[in-house]
Parts: structure tokens; C-alpha cells; sequence
């Protein structure tokens, strides 16, 4: 693994190539040892990374789940919006599982804070929405982001000045109250946000400032991403998305450096393609055998629990975000999922009008009309779960993964066979 971070410079990105889901939070453990800070630039705590060691579970939503070594910093960056409640929840979590978490988490001033409000805009709209709902995690991520955007949103140094605060929740409160006729009560809300103040106030800092000095020290950093470039509100299936740029652009604008700054990126790609909520899907597989790919990849989401659509492996989708990413190599998650299946298809191409189209279509007539392509791979049988190195692959499992790099134009250098942050495979 050194190898492959050392060929990628002190500075590298991880960014998610599908539906997001792709299993991010274990690669960021296994390699967060070797950085002393990790980003989170862009979301809320609509995502959600699983990590598995020593048989015990930990679930991050909006902490970076570098977290979990001991020496590493982690910085929740301006992009994103903060429930306070929620990162008091699960720093204390954490704290209870034994890891000393305050003194090494930094929040912007300049992240967006998320309301009991914006939750109930965000249901109220998805309900208005009927049968066009977007399938949203009912979280308010994305009328957080529609306040900020409407430069009425409230920011993480408000809470510095309760006068202020309280000025501000009013006025957003009785905006939303009149224009979506929401119940929404400024006092329980300023109430329930300040009884925090204490003990958020120690994590607050000027963290454009902390990695720019960090970087100029020659600090290592690494970019945690969250959700997956197909989720990004510009180049992602749309409507069908997140409300935040998640791709590497994001990362930039997200933690106020430099893009030049990010010296390499790993793009996370699942052995299959999953996607939660609405939202096209081409190479799903709506019958028993997705249900089955389901079942043995526990395929449901660690914020939410809900089940998560399954289909083949999209090279479109992927090579897509390779592109538009500039991504250098690709980590191949939960490859063990897909021992036991006689046969493996790949889509390889879209066609629509009798033309090559390369990005998922975004309207539902085209999607209708779309033709895809596939490539059959024989599968394997044995078990691959304790495999480390490459060669010891069953051939067949040898020959899917170059397939896959044939066509999306990248080495696949990192290869996860199971659970725990030990079952990975370093080419």
C-alpha cells in the first residue's frame, strides 16, 4: 500500500465512482494511518461509513472515520452542514467505545447549520412531491443547502453570539412557517441548538487557515469523500442527487484550499453497482438475482437501513467519473459478494437512438429507450475472503477485475474480499 500512496503524494483524495455506498469509510481506515489529517468537505450526516475491526462496528456520519487511529486530526470542512446535536451524538458515541475524540476534531466557522426545521421542509416537500419524490433521506440536508444558497442560512460562528442566533432562527422560522405553512418554533429550536454551545465551542476553528499552515508544513492529508460522484448536484443523474458538490471540484471549494493542492485520487468502485432511493439506474437488476446480491452484501444503508437497488457493474457510470475526476486508481470493493454467481455481466456501452451516448441519461423517456450493452464473465466458487495477494485469486475473479480495468482506463489497485479493515488485497 505504501507503494501505491507513495506514487499518489502527500495529499490524496478518496471519491466514491457510483451511487455512493461503495464502501469509502474502509479504505480511509486502512490507509488513515499513514496522514495526519482527514477532511470531510462537502454533505451532512445523510452518509454514512461502516467500519468493522475486531468484530466491533463503528458508523460515522459526518465525522471522518479516520478518526478511528488515534494520532490522526479530523476537520469537518465549510462545506458541509452540521446538525449540532447529531456531531455531539456521535462524539460521545465514539468517546464511550474508548477514543479521545474532542481534542483532535476541527469544525469550520464557515459549515452551515442544520435545523429541526429543515427537516420538516425537507418532508413536506418530498409529500408534495407524490409520486415524483426524490426519495431524499428526510434529513434536511438540501433545504439547509437551499438556505445557504438563499443567503438566509446560518453558520457554525453564530453560535458564538446568541443574540444573533436567536435574531436569525426567528427570521428563518417564521419565513418557512409562512411560505410552507410548516409548524416551526423559533424558541424550541434556539433552545435545543445552545444547550451545545459548551460543548461544541472546543472544536470550532478557522479550519481554511489550519489546512493551508498544514499543508505548507508538508502535513499529509486525506480527503474523505462522501456520497459519489454520480450523486453530485452538477454532474450527477439530476434530479436525482445530493445538494452539494461531491466530486473533486468540491473538495477545492469545500475546505478552502487549493485544487492544485490534491496531488492524487482514489476512486472507490463497488464490484456491483448499488443506488439508494430513486433515481435511473441502468444496469439494475430488479429480479431474485439483485435480491440476492442484496442479501449476501447486506446491502442497506447505514444512515438509514433502507435497502439498496443492486445491478452488474456499470463501466459507463465508472469511467465517467474517472474522467471527469481525474482519478488515478480504483479500489474494488466487496469482490467476495459476487462469488458463487455461474456468470458476471458488465455494461460496457449505452446506446440511444441508434448512437453511443457516455453518461447515464437524466430524463425518464430517454432512460426508456436506453440500450445497454453487456459483457458475460464467467464466476467463481471459492472462497476469496482470505486471499492478500492478487495472484492467489481464483482466475476467473483474476480476469473479471482486468476486464474492468480495460475499460475504464485505470489500474484497479486495491481489492477488498470482506468486512473487516483486514480483508483487502494491495497490488
Amino acid at each position: 500500500m505504501k507503494n501505491i500512496l507513495k506514487n499518489l503524494g502527500p495529499n490524496i483524495a478518496i471519491i466514491g465512482t457510483q451511487w455512493g455506498d461503495e464502501g469509502k469509510g474502509k479504505l480511509v481506515d486502512a490507509i488513515s494511518q499513514n496522514f495526519d489529517i482527514i477532511c470531510r468537505s462537502t454533505g451532512g450526516a445523510n452518509a454514512g461509513h461502516t467500519i468493522v475491526t475486531d468484530g466491533k462496528k463503528f458508523i460515522f456520519h459526518l465525522l471522518p472515520s479516520g478518526l478511528l487511529h488515534e494520532k490522526t486530526i479530523g476537520v469537518i470542512g465549510n462545506g458541509t452542514v452540521v446538525n449540532i446535536s447529531d456531531v455531539v451524538e456521535e462524539i460521545e458515541a465514539l468517546e464511550k467505545l474508548g477514543l479521545e475524540i474532542i481534542p483532535r476534531v476541527k469544525l469550520s466557522l464557515k459549515a452551515h447549520l442544520l435545523f429541526d426545521y429543515h427537516k420538516k421542509i425537507d418532508a413536506e416537500l418530498e409529500r408534495r412531491k407524490g409520486s415524483k419524490k426524490l426519495g431524499t433521506t428526510h434529513r434536511g440536508i438540501g433545504p439547509a443547502y437551499e438556505d445557504k444558497i438563499a443567503r438566509i442560512g446560518i453558520r457554525v460562528e453564530d453560535l458564538l453570539d446568541k443574540e444573533l442566533l436567536k435574531e436569525k432562527i426567528k427570521n428563518n422560522c417564521d419565513f418557512h412557517s409562512e411560505t410552507l405553512g410548516i409548524e416551526c418554533n423559533a424558541d424550541e429550536e434556539f433552545e435545543n441548538i445552545i444547550k451545545f454551545q459548551e460543548k461544541i465551542k472546543p472544536i470550532l476553528y478557522d479550519t481554511q487557515k489550519f489546512l493551508n499552515d498544514s499543508i505548507a508544513q508538508n502535513k499529509k492529508i486525506l480527503f474523505e469523500g462522501a456520497q459519489a460522484h454520480h450523486l453530485d448536484i452538477d454532474h450527477g443523474t439530476y434530479p436525482f442527487v445530493t445538494s452539494s458538490s461531491v466530486c473533486a471540484g468540491g473538495i477545492a471549494t469545500g475546505l478552502g484550499i487549493a485544487p492544485k493542492k490534491i496531488s492524487g485520487i482514489i476512486g472507490i468502485a463497488k464490484a456491483y453497482t448499488t443506488r439508494v432511493g430513486e433515481g435511473p439506474f441502468p444496469s439494475e437488476l430488479d429480479n431474485e438475482r439483485g435480491e440476492n446480491i442484496r442479501k449476501i452484501g447486506v446491502e442497506y444503508g447505514a444512515t438509514t437501513g433502507r435497502p439498496r437497488r443492486c445491478g452488474w457493474f456499470d463501466a459507463v457510470v465508472v469511467k465517467n467519473a474517472v474522467e471527469q475526476n481525474g482519478i488515478d486508481t480504483i479500489n474494488l470493493t466487496k469482490l467476495d459478494v459476487l462469488t458463487g454467481q455461474t456468470e458476471i455481466k458488465i455494461a460496457t456501452k449505452y446506446m440511444l437512438n441508434h448512437k453511443e451516448i457516455f453518461t447515464v441519461p437524466t430524463t425518464r423517456k430517454a432512460n426508456e429507450k436506453l440500450n445497454i450493452e453487456y459483457e458475460a464473465c464467467p464466476g467463481w466458487t471459492e472462497d476469496i475472503s482470505k486471499v492478500r495477494k492478487f495472484e492467489d485469486l481464483p482466475v476467473n475473479a483474476q480476469n473479471y477485475i482486468k476486464k474492468i480495468e480495460q475499460l475504464i482506463g485505470i489500474p484497479v489497485e486495491v481489492i477488498g474480499v470482506g468486512m473487516d479493515r483486514e480483508d483487502l488485497i494491495f497490488r
